[in-house]
């Protein structure tokens, strides 16, 4: 059975304002999906509910990945399941390396039994180094990177490259991508477009979130769906994502008479 994230009439709120609003999706492993919508649409929030930030509460709905609800379980136990999420703005961890941070996600991740606190055992060091140069030389990182404190200090398409390589390294099922080409420039967009495309395959589904569509030039999305006011309005193919590039949103929120924020 493959790995089905599904999310059936989900409602979330923050501080008591309704976001999202009934919204229903299913991304498959293996599928390539595109949530777009205008700033403040919702999109963020559901990344974050999804991969269960407490500030963002979850008033009713289901989310279930592979059969299993996982809304009641922690942010650690979903991602030892198979989620992911790349934050739309990383956090910088001075004194931190990327090598030793991601030598402690990758053994919690993969860990029989693990509460992804300091008891986790973590995988040999040679071992760890070996998988970790393989898949920083298929994506392009000179091995200096490693040595640097976490985000810290990073440009915009560092800690999107940072976040690219945790994706790599930590092999999930399911990835959500928030928002992963905010800030940066042209050139940045396609080397993470591009690093990000070579991940993809049979063993990992990606939801892109987004309100541009230029990331999509180098990751192509099978389903594009569009978000509004909390809801899905419209779900297609890659024709909507060039329809929002040629009219942008307006004539979407006029079809279904939402407003303008």
């Amino acid at each position: 059975m493959s790995n089905n994230l599904v999310i059936d009439n989900l409602h979330i709120s923050v501080e008591g304002q309704p976001i999202i609003k009934g919204l229903n999706l299913a991304v498959k492993q293996g599928e390539i999906h595109a949530l777009m919508g205008p700033n403040g649409s919702g999109k963020s929030t559901l990344a974050n509910a999804l991969m269960g930030h407490p500030f963002y509460e979850v008033d009713s709905g289901e989310v279930t990945f592979d059969g299993e609800d996982i809304l009641g379980l922690e942010p650690n136990e979903r991602a030892r399941l198979g989620l992911f999420l790349a934050f739309q703005y990383p956090t910088a961890v001075p004194g931190v390396s990327m090598a030793n941070f991601l030598r402690m996600a990758v053994s919690a991740v993969r860990a029989e039994n693990s509460n992804g606190g300091e008891t986790t055992e973590l995988i040999p060091m040679r071992e760890f180094r070996r998988e970790l140069r393989d898949k920083m030389k298929r994506l392009g990182i000179d091995e200096s990177f490693a040595r640097r404190y976490l985000n810290d200090g990073f440009s915009g398409g560092e800690k999107k490259r940072a976040e690219v390589l945790q994706l790599a390294m930590l092999e999930p099922k399911i990835a959500i991508l928030d928002e992963t080409d905010s800030g940066l420039d042209i050139d940045a967009v396609r080397i993470v477009g591009e690093s990000v495309s070579q991940l993809i395959g049979s063993e990992l589904g990606v939801l892109i979130i987004t309100h541009y569509p230029r990331l999509l030039n180098y990751i192509r999305p099978e389903f594009v769906h569009i978000l509004l006011d909390g809801k899905i309005v419209e779900s297609g193919g890659w024709e909507l994502a060039q329809l929002l590039e040629d009219e942008g949103y307006d004539p979407i929120r006029e079809k279904y008479g939402i407003a303008p924020l």
